[in-house]
């Protein structure tokens, strides 16, 4: 709690309290409210209460302890690419993906009431906003300052009272943390989405006749070609694999680990025969979940 600015903290405990009346309608997601993040959850479920937690890993602690029914976490962003604490957390978090969104980001520049685009020097929010808004404040020539989140950084500048000070974050945060507007949709292009993963303590079945996508972790055994060899299954058996990222794991520049989207269930011939061999390549596979295939639009 006492991470947030004090203008945020009222919020998160009123949205606490409300979280641990009913948790079965609980969600849980990193950051301030107001985030992008917690859109999302509403999203995926209207009727949610959402539940602001400080860190990726207390939102999935939250999910772990039974707080929270669910989490929603950012995975990737068609701008800035992918969340990379996110990935690092997801194979070992002992949770189920049950499914995905999207949400359109639109990005306002925000100032303390009365502020003006010109007497800004520097802008706060997180690193993947400065990072989807990157020509916009060269242009600008604002300096950007990275923080904990979007929402934080509108509520951050209120706490700091720096006219000079300004914030990436969405419409809501400025509305809710009595910041002006200065400038709409900051972000380099207009497609700027983020995909989000809906994580729960047991798996889901889809249902039969929806399309779905299955997420892997798996770390390659230290021998040449291994990753050639390991996904060699999905293309002789006509798997479709839809998103391929790595990262270095345990200290080592040599243990590589992955994190894989495929089309299809592990149950389907065509599927298992190609987990088979990826199996047969790797140290370990973990399926991580399957589960309906979001619509980006």
């Amino acid at each position: 709690m006492e991470s947030y600015p004090a203008p945020a903290r009222a919020l998160v405990e009123a949205m606490r309290r409300a979280a641990a009346q009913d948790r079965r309608r609980a969600i849980a997601f990193q950051g301030a409210p107001g985030a992008y993040s917690q859109q999302a959850v509403l999203k995926v479920e209207p009727l949610a209460l959402p539940l602001p937690l400080f860190s990726f890993e207390e939102a999935l602690q939250a999910v772990t302890d039974g707080e929270a029914d669910r989490a929603v976490l950012p995975v990737e962003n068609s701008l800035h690419g992918r969340v990379a604490d996110v990935h690092v957390l997801l194979p070992d978090s002992g949770l189920a993906i049950v499914g995905e969104t999207y949400v359109r980001v639109e990005h306002c520049l925000v100032g303390l009431p009365g502020a003006r685009i010109e007497g800004l020097r520097a802008v706060l929010s997180h690193p993947q906003a400065l990072g989807q808004c990157r020509r916009r404040l060269r242009a600008l020539g604002l300096t950007p300052v990275a923080g904990a989140d979007t929402a934080a950084a509108a509520a951050e500048i209120v706490e700091r009272g720096d006219p000079t000070l300004g914030a990436i974050a969405s419409a809501l945060a400025a509305r809710l943390y009595g910041c002006d507007v200065l400038e709409r949709n900051l972000e380099d292009a207009q497609h700027n989405r983020t995909r989000f993963l809906v994580l729960a303590r047991s798996p889901a079945d889809p249902p039969p006749d929806r399309p779905v996508k299955t997420t892997l972790a798996f770390e390659v055994k230290n021998v040449p070609a291994a990753l050639y060899k390991a996904l060699g299954g999905f293309a002789t058996n006509g798997v479709n694999l839809t998103r391929l990222e790595s990262h270095l794991d345990g200290g080592s520049f040599t243990a590589a680990r992955f994190l894989i989207d495929i089309e299809g269930r592990p149950a389907e011939p065509a599927v298992a025969r190609a987990l088979e061999e990826l199996a047969f390549h790797s140290r370990w596979v973990r399926v991580l979940g399957t589960y309906p295939t979001a619509s980006a639009d």
